[in-house]
């Protein structure tokens, strides 16, 4: 069968997006994302975000994505903005758009210009359970020492919705990216100290407003940005006392740059690009 899809971006963070508002989710989506995501190979992208009907009769939409390797994912900061965007050049032009998901739950995206949106996404938590994390104490997380690839690391543990391991990372010049962040980004993902798997983001602090950062996705890999995973490094940095709240954060990734807020009472403001690449039909 013919399968039609919008490739995005936010940040050079790309899936390959179907719109199943009339369709309903299919049932062999995990199976297309594993194929469809292979780089060189097919479509190449991180991953196949789903745009549902909204669970809620007051949401514009649901969203649903599925790593590279098939699994579900339980929450995309760049992928809710291209979300955001595609509802807005597809039936529903307004400047404030309301998502569902279904683990991370509801999340308001504000247009702040052309391809510009400000996702409001929640209260992080730095609590082993909400991760879920073991082996480490029952939190906040934002001091422990992880044993991985070797060697022992300084960490923070937060969730955004999804769990994240934050690594602060001496210099800016040897942030681990390509063979150097595949050697160690698995060591990290399949922890046992993360029984469903954890993002792992390694962060290089230029000053308390801009942040370097490199992520390694569990289910993915390398990518070139994560929204979820600037939201989390900007709150753990917050609570070391590094980053100040009620101030936007630049967090530079490989493919751009987010501004994260992280506010007094917890809750996470993520601004950044979403953009179309390209539209086509692939034979599934």
């Amino acid at each position: 069968m013919d399968l039609h899809f919008t490739k995005m971006h936010g940040c050079g963070n790309d899936y390959i997006y179907l719109d199943c508002r009339e369709t309903g989710l299919p049932e062999q989506v995990g199976e297309w994302s594993k194929e469809l995501s292979r780089r060189h190979f097919s479509v190449g992208a991180d991953g196949i975000i789903c745009i549902c009907p909204p669970m809620l009769a007051d949401a514009d939409a649901t969203m649903r994505m599925f790593n590279a390797d098939g699994s579900e994912g339980k929450m995309c900061g760049n992928g809710v903005r291209c979300v955001a965007q595609y509802l807005y050049t597809h039936g529903v032009p307004r400047d404030t758009i309301e998502i569902d998901t279904r683990f991370a739950g509801r999340k308001t995206l504000r247009r702040k210009g052309e391809g510009i949106w400000q996702a409001d996404m929640g209260c992080f938590s730095a609590m082993a359970e909400a991760l879920p994390a073991v082996g480490l104490g029952p939190g906040p997380l934002d001091w422990v020492t992880l044993v991985a690839a070797g060697k022992n690391w300084d960490a923070s543990c937060v969730s955004m919705g999804n769990p994240h391991c934050v690594i602060p990372w001496p210099e800016r010049e040897t942030l681990p990216t390509g063979p150097a962040l595949a050697a160690i980004g698995p060591e990290f993902e399949h922890h046992p100290a993360f029984p469903e798997g954890v993002n792992t983001e390694f962060v290089f602090v230029e000053n308390p407003t801009s942040l370097i950062m490199r992520v390694w996705e569990r289910g993915s890999g390398e990518t070139l940005a994560c929204g979820t995973g600037a939201c989390a490094t900007v709150a753990a940095m917050a609570l070391r006392g590094v980053c100040p709240r009620d101030v936007p954060v630049d967090v530079a990734l490989l493919g751009g740059t987010l501004s994260i807020t992280v506010r007094s009472d917890g809750e996470v403001l993520m601004t950044g690009p979403a953009q179309v690449a390209f539209t086509g039909t692939v034979q599934v």
